[in-house]
């Protein structure tokens, strides 16, 4: 059955469903070759089940503050100021991109918007100082991954929310790591750069005074960072309840620069529903997907054959890991993780391993996946961005920071600290 049922997702994703359609459709076709009594039934029950947790409500109002963001010309101010203070190191203004994909990623959740964001402000800079693109764009793309793993974040919300994990103890966890990747992505640059430096571009000059003054467009990320956040470390809100006090703070801001429009209200709108519809779609997708899985006894049956291997706990993490690493070249982050999650985490959780470093290695995962060819989500987005060349140049320029993020899953591993350390001060 398991055969079957990758060779069927490889199938409809190859012809070019999209991921939640595929799953669904995978579901149905299961229950109608191999359930004796018709599982369709449920359908209605677990839509509603699995869409109507209240944690979930978080999911669109984090993607409408990244659009309003996005749109009011925030992000713009944020990435001049990046580019005023990094702009001195080798590689110049693609530490910009890595350092604005970092403060976005602080508001959004998202690694979709992040990455659509900063290509679009980083796009006309290419010619105009002469960088390397594929390398150039490639930052871009792996600095977008950035959106699911520093709070607020999109995936950490769905991981708690599968696992009954605290997402308040997950965004604590996430920021060391997302401070240690970004800070590598930034050293990948830095090297690669040294060594060819005909890549790095024409550096940008800046002084003092003009850094000083750029910092004005660091205060409105930072001030929403501190809203969202602080306000759930504060004990004033939940997670859900500070996502809408961000949508508040941004709308705020968007007026305060004059760019609150009916434009700009309608367009963050209806991006915020074409991002939500198909993210809930996977949700309820997937759910019954899991359904089926377990009516047919498949989860049950990989559970008895992991544990029949009598892997060490190591070797589990391992196997884990490649598992996830192959699934990510042909699936949806998002949708890899509902669907896997909930057979992965019983297993390592009674191996001994907390949900909380779980939840970080499976985001570091999906980040993974963002960018592995072929079918990696924000390669395609920055190409759409992009609009000349092939893709094949975005997967070329994004190699080495794939390489960096297997370097930082196995300093997670080996030092599983880096996660938990925040959560054990702050989190008790």
């Amino acid at each position: 059955m398991i055969p079957i049922s990758i060779s069927l997702l490889l199938l409809l994703l190859a012809i070019g469903l999209p991921v939640g359609a595929a799953l669904a459709l995978l579901a149905l076709g299961l229950d109608v070759i191999f359930s004796p009594i018709d599982l369709r039934l449920a359908i209605g029950e677990l839509s509603w089940v699995s869409s109507s947790n209240a944690l979930l409500v978080s999911v669109p109002l984090f993607i409408l503050l990244g659009e309003i963001l996005l749109r009011s010309g925030i992000a713009d101010r944020l990435y001049d100021a990046m580019n005023q203070w990094l702009s001195w190191l080798p590689g110049g203004l693609m530490h910009a991109n890595v350092g604005s994909s970092m403060a976005f990623a602080a508001t959004s959740g998202s690694s979709v918007a992040t990455a659509a964001t900063i290509s679009v402000v980083g796009a006309p800079m290419v010619e105009r100082y002469g960088y390397g693109e594929r390398l150039f764009f490639g930052s871009i793309a792996a600095g977008g991954t950035l959106g699911i793993l520093i709070p607020p974040s999109i995936n950490l919300i769905i991981f708690g929310w599968l696992t009954e994990t605290s997402v308040p103890r997950l965004y604590l966890a996430g920021f060391l790591p997302g401070i240690v990747l970004g800070a590598g992505f930034s050293l990948t640059i830095a090297l690669i750069c040294l060594f060819n430096p005909g890549v790095g571009g024409r550096k940008t000059e800046a002084s003092w005074a003009s850094r000083w003054r750029s910092l004005s467009g660091l205060l409105p990320p930072a001030a929403i960072f501190a809203i969202v956040i602080g306000s759930i470390y504060a004990g004033i809100a939940t997670p859900t309840e500070s996502a809408s006090l961000g949508v508040v703070a941004a709308l705020g801001l968007a007026a305060i620069h004059g760019r609150l429009t009916w434009p700009t209200i309608r367009d963050a709108l209806d991006g915020t529903m074409r991002s939500t519809g198909m993210i809930m779609l996977i949700v309820m997708a997937a759910w019954f997907l899991n359904f089926v899985f377990s009516a047919l006894g498949l989860i049950s049956a990989v559970n008895q054959a992991i544990s029949g291997l009598g892997l060490s706990p190591i070797g589990l993490i391992l196997t884990i890991i490649a598992l996830y690493i192959v699934l990510g070249m042909f699936m949806d982050p998002l949708a890899m993780m509902i669907v896997t999650v909930p057979v992965t985490a019983p297993l390592v959780i009674s191996a001994g391993f907390d949900p909380i470093w779980y939840g970080i290695l499976i985001v570091l995962l999906c980040e993974t996946a963002l960018i592995t060819p072929p079918i990696g989500m924000n390669l395609f987005v920055v190409q759409g961005v992009r609009r000349r060349g092939t893709i094949g140049d975005i997967m070329i320029g994004v190699m080495p920071f794939v390489l960096c993020l297997v370097l930082v899953i196995a300093l997670i591993i080996v030092f599983p600290g880096i996660a938990l350390w925040l959560p054990s001060v702050i989190g008790n």
